[in-house]
């Protein structure tokens, strides 16, 4: 086919643009008693042509009794009538192991450090937790411990069977001094990889 052919088929056509239709299902996590209209929470409800500002209200109302900042994990189902249903799970299991062992952050190499220490008591507690998100509600107990066990694993805590409080806030201070050197070697190796840039 010539050039001329293509060009005159291409003309003929319609240039059809559709529009974006965003599903009726939103997965994120809200800092308790902390949604604001701003990004990223505003534009994501705007989409799908929620009242922002009614939703923020509301979210904040209902997380009012939780200390302010938890992060939530929520579920959002947009309504044609642009009404909404929103399930609030209890917050996820890492931030529980990680407030448990009183770390900030989890280990950078989970299987060659150990972050921070746990009880058996403390992964039974969590997981009765747990337990309460519709998602995992019928799940076995026994389970949603195995699966608290994983996740501690993959966080580097260690789970011992009890803790001597002193030997670990002495643990705890060594820790610091280590996240401290790991951090200040991202930081050279951003400076050095933007210098290359």
């Amino acid at each position: 086919m010539s050039k001329m052919g293509i060009k005159q088929q291409l003309k003929g056509m319609k240039k059809v643009v559709e529009k974006v239709v965003h599903g009726p299902f939103i997965k994120t996590n809200i800092p308790a008693g902390m949604a604001a209209a701003g990004p990223p929470l505003g534009p994501m409800l705007g989409q799908r042509g929620l009242n922002i500002a009614a939703f923020c209200k509301d979210f904040n109302e209902r997380t009012k009794d939780y200390k302010e900042g938890v992060p939530l994990p929520c579920r959002i189902r947009v309504n044609a009538d642009r009404s909404y249903e929103l399930v609030i799970h209890t917050p996820p299991t890492t931030w529980f192991l990680k407030q448990a062992a009183g770390i900030q952050r989890a280990a950078m190499k989970p299987t060659q450090e150990v972050a921070g220490r746990i009880t058996l008591k403390h992964v039974y507690e969590i997981s009765k937790i747990k337990k309460q998100d519709p998602v995992i509600r019928f799940w076995d107990l026994k389970k949603i411990c195995q699966n608290t066990l994983f996740l501690a694993r993959t966080c580097g805590i260690e789970v011992v069977k009890e803790i001597d409080p002193q030997e670990y806030a002495e643990f705890l201070e060594e820790r610091k001094k280590i996240i401290e050197q790991e951090l200040q070697e991202l930081k050279e190796k951003r400076e050095a990889k933007m210098l290359r840039a």
